[in-house]
């Protein structure tokens, strides 16, 4: 009888899209195609292994070849949610799939809202508008210096960022801030992050640091990850997924400040004596560096980089686990704005011992990998997902794996 699986990563490339879906017009997305239209514009992306595994037999990627026997199985995902953020995004994967977006505000907040935050926190605020963050503190920065206000600014997606310099408002101090507005945004003003932007530098050479941080609404329905840990199972997070689940479901996280780093802690989590049921991990340069910044070559150069760290993690990857490598939504850098774009995610499945070459098809929903992980660990599904778990054992009874 084979060995039981013990342990799934699910490592979430942020934004790394692989095509727009059939409702992308509803979002000013037609065309948006973050992994194809990054090939196209740098003459090809040398991705070899994530090729092997399958990732050109999904959709056509200038320099990705799909292969006759990938080592994976692969396939791409819609998302089922409106919207096109990451708190959806991440929160679908774990089996949630949202009625309405979360609200979005692109002519900056009312004005109510606005008071009650600066009253809470006791000083007036600069901004309010819709921006990049790297723009609006060029062009606010020096005034925050002057004044010590911090800058509140929003995209096309369901965030309230507060940004300030490290030495004007310690770290520490941004936290407190971002709670109080946290509380403050519910119902109708529930946008899916608050996120603290923290800056050092002077005018005119300001750089974001690595001490971002999300405060995000707790789920709104029971996740993969509550039902894991409600059955006794450990749920390690890497990255900010903590932040995005609101800590919830979460039995153990490590705190990351940039791709690598998140690579590493992954790894050194795979190899622990006692993994857990769900190492679950999101690389966010991909989207907060090269997506939102609109760097092609940036984001190319961390695609190739990714692939040139996957054969060591592809080692780590046990006969009794299951990698999974997805994205939570598009940022093609291609295209004239600088916000999340909707599209399909690819879907790459990879265990040692079997599943090499099946092809997934396209998922409904992203849920589909929520229902999957119910189904391995026979447990109950918390959302409308459909499990593929089956399809992955093709060949084999579902009762030989478990």
């Amino acid at each position: 009888m084979a060995a039981k699986i013990e342990t799934i990563t699910i490592l979430v490339l942020d934004s790394v899209g692989i095509g727009a879906l059939p409702d992308a017009n509803a979002y000013g997305d037609v065309g948006s195609n973050t992994l194809g239209n990054i090939a196209t514009a740098c003459g090809g992306v040398h991705l070899p292994n994530l090729g092997e595994l399958g990732l050109g037999n999904i959709a056509p990627i200038a320099g990705v070849n799909p292969v006759a026997k990938p080592s994976a199985a692969f396939g791409r995902m819609a998302s089922l949610s409106p919207g096109k953020d990451t708190t959806s995004g991440h929160w679908e994967i774990a089996g949630i799939v949202l009625d309405r977006p979360f609200p979005t505000f692109p002519n900056g907040f009312p004005p109510q809202l606005i008071s009650a935050f600066s009253k809470a926190i006791g000083r007036a605020i600069l901004g309010n508008k819709a921006a990049s963050g790297t723009e609006i503190i060029k062009e606010l920065g020096e005034l925050h210096l002057r004044t010590g206000k911090p800058i509140v600014y929003t995209s096309a997606d369901s965030v309230f960022q507060i940004a300030a310099h490290e030495d004007v408002i310690p770290v520490e101090e941004l936290y407190y801030i971002c709670r109080c507005a946290r509380q403050l945004l519910q119902g109708e003003y529930g946008v899916g992050r608050v996120i603290a932007r923290p800056f050092r530098g002077q005018p005119g050479g300001f750089i974001r640091t690595a001490q971002r941080r999300d405060f995000s609404l707790p789920p709104i329905r029971s996740t993969i990850l509550d039902t894991l840990c409600a059955n006794g199972k450990q749920v390690w997070a890497v990255g900010k997924i903590k932040d995005i689940f609101a800590g919830r479901g979460i039995t153990r996280h490590a705190t990351t400040h940039n791709n690598d780093e998140v690579m590493a802690k992954t790894i050194s989590f795979m190899q622990s004596e006692q993994p857990p049921a769900l190492i679950f991990s999101n690389l966010v340069d991909f989207d907060m560096l090269w997506g939102h910044r609109n760097d092609i070559k940036g984001y190319a150069a961390g695609l190739t980089r990714f692939d040139s760290q996957l054969p060591t993690m592809l080692s780590a990857v046990g006969p009794n686990q299951v990698l999974i490598i997805t994205a939570d939504h598009g940022c093609d850098p291609t295209t004239a704005g600088t916000d999340h774009t909707r599209e399909y995610v690819p879907l790459l499945v990879y265990n040692p011992r079997g599943g090499a070459g099946i092809n997934l098809g396209t998922r409904r929903t992203f849920a589909d990998i929520a229902a999957t992980l119910a189904e391995a660990f026979q447990l109950p599904n918390p959302g409308p997902g459909c499990s593929f778990w089956g399809n992955y054992w093709q060949g084999e009874t579902l009762s030989e794996r478990l």
